[in-house]
């Protein structure tokens, strides 16, 4: 193992080509959610509504919960319900 000012270079090395391998993974990844949501606007959905149910589906239930009962609550308290 070599060392360059007390640094592994060998291990530091490794870590920087991990990490280089899992974003150019990550990118190939986004460019395939990406084709999956033109996919679905080609056929009419609404993308960004899908992008919330993604983020909402995410969520433990009384996070869910708890969430949509603050929304209602500001849209009655701005008169929008």
């Amino acid at each position: 193992m070599t060392e360059v000012g007390g640094i592994a270079a060998d291990q530091l090395a490794s870590y920087v080509e991990r990490i280089e391998r899992l974003e150019e993974e990550k990118a190939n990844m986004m460019a395939d959610i990406k084709e999956v949501y033109g996919e679905a606007k080609a056929l009419g959905y609404d993308v960004k509504i899908l992008r919330d149910i993604i983020r909402l589906r995410k969520m433990e239930d009384h996070q869910r919960s708890e969430q949509e009962e603050i929304l209602e609550t500001y849209k009655r308290a701005l008169g929008m319900s």
